[in-house]
């Protein structure tokens, strides 16, 4: 039985937690979660309890297969009420806290990384769809015509395209059939395309990457599913495509911006995303395997257009990503000691390479604070992190700093074009680096440095004192 002060304690523990907007009902999981921790450290009183004490708590918890999501990040919480609110230790306003939450987030099912990505055998190309892994309007056009959308994936797959293409082409191949609701599939002719497209413009104002979009998704229907090679659309109204300029950051805003991530391993990410030009998801993505120390070098695998590239290696961040690599070591040692330590990977190369999944080379980089079941296999993985939590950590940033622009992990991929450019770097280098294969696409950046009309004094400095 509770005594007195242990009472006393917890009310104002639960007071705490009404602060953080943690609802009465949950109060007792929150303490039974922060008393696991205390009876875990039996006999230490919890004034003297240090970041490593936690660190190693969290890691440990994170390592056990049956620990969900919400568990654990409630247990994260409990842990900050109880340090950084209660006991008001002295490193609990430094202890990344939200770095922990972020990174205990689940993969979705459909996940770019772990959705799909098994090679058909055109031979058989056969397919079984489970419904319950569709939504929305794909989930609709499958119950009205499932033959229609199981050809497709099939076709798209064959063609090695990526998840968020299918995702993309399938929902617009049902938005298509559900415009044409009356129309038998094997009935459609270049006419349909036409009207629908029109419609997304007239009706629903859509932008010109949208509508091009469409029309990528249904000429790849027509084409590889419907077999007809030759589709003729008429003059059709067409989104007019407006000539955007990308969000520049400036040196010092990038200089303010990165000292204003608090967590070390998501500033290692944000560094990455302007120091290489790396987009989100190849940030992300990144395996031991893939930095060359001796050379300076890191590899990009499988980006955009499943293309390869290399990149400079910023000799400032060799050290901080050596030690990065040696914590995932002993992340990865502690997963094998207790018969886990298995990585996904693409099933043409755990197919290849059977053993490699436990291979210290190929963990992830940035790995996530916990195990979790695959969602497609359900074997217990330790994924990489989840990529809203460097989304979040860059907008958190630039509001902290106040900066006023749209400023997304996409900015400091501009940027670093942009100050390559500026600095002299050819363009041609330039394209090599981000990886574009039109230097057309590139030379967006070039119109952020002329800045034609930005040197005219404006007549009205000309007028003087009004």
């Amino acid at each position: 039985m509770d005594t007195e002060r242990e009472r006393r304690f917890w009310r104002k523990y639960f007071d705490k937690l009404k602060t953080y907007g943690i609802p009465p009902t949950a109060f007792s999981w929150y303490r039974r979660a922060a008393e696991r921790y205390i009876e875990a450290h039996a006999g230490k009183r919890l004034t003297t309890h240090c970041p490593e004490m936690v660190q190693t708590y969290l890691e440990r918890l994170g390592a056990q297969p049956r620990v969900r999501e919400f568990p654990f990040v409630q247990t994260v919480q409990a842990l900050r009420v109880l340090f950084q609110d209660m006991v008001q230790a002295p490193w609990a306003g430094r202890f990344p806290w939200d770095e922990w939450i972020d990174r205990a987030r689940n993969l979705e099912a459909r996940h770019a990384t772990v959705a799909r990505d098994a090679r058909l055998d055109p031979d058989s190309a056969d397919l079984t769809i489970n419904p319950e892994t569709l939504t929305g309007v794909v989930a609709e056009a499958h119950r009205r015509h499932p033959d229609v959308i199981r050809k497709m994936i099939t076709a798209i797959r064959l063609k090695n395209y990526s998840i968020r293409t299918e995702n993309s082409y399938l929902e617009w191949l049902a938005r298509f059939m559900l415009f044409h609701s009356q129309v038998a599939p094997e009935n459609y002719h270049d006419a349909h395309i036409q009207a629908f497209l029109e419609d997304l413009v007239l009706r629903r104002n859509v932008s010109a990457s949208t509508q091009q979009l469409a029309l990528n998704a249904l000429v790849f229907h027509f084409r590889h599913v419907l077999g007809r090679e030759q589709i003729h659309l008429e003059s059709f109204a067409k989104s007019k495509k407006p000539r955007r300029i990308p969000t520049v950051l400036s040196r010092d805003e990038i200089r303010q911006l990165l000292a204003a991530i608090d967590s070390p391993t998501w500033r290692l990410m944000a560094e990455l995303l302007y120091g290489c030009g790396l987009r989100l998801m190849e940030v992300i993505r990144l395996r031991i395997l893939d930095l060359d120390f001796d050379h300076q070098l890191i590899h990009i695998r499988q980006a955009k257009g499943n293309k390869d590239r290399v990149v400079p290696l910023p000799q400032r961040l060799i050290q901080p990503l050596q030690a990065q690599v040696e914590q995932v070591a002993r992340l990865h040692a502690e997963d094998l000691a207790g018969g886990f330590g298995e990585v996904y990977l693409p099933d043409a190369l755990a197919r290849k390479y059977p053993n490699a999944a436990q291979e210290l080379r190929w963990q992830y980089l940035f790995p996530a604070a916990r195990l979790s079941a695959d969602p497609r296999s359900g074997t217990v993985r330790r994924h990489h992190v989840h990529e809203n939590g460097l989304q979040k950590q860059i907008r958190r940033a630039a509001f902290a700093i106040g900066i006023n622009k749209r400023v997304t992990c996409h900015t400091l991929r501009h940027s670093f074009a942009t100050h390559l450019l500026a600095s002299g770097t050819d363009i041609r280098t330039v394209q090599e680096l981000l990886g574009h294969a039109d230097v057309n696409t590139t030379m967006i950046y070039t119109h952020v440095l002329n800045r034609p009309g930005v040197t005219v004094a404006s007549p009205l400095d000309a007028l003087g004192s009004i």
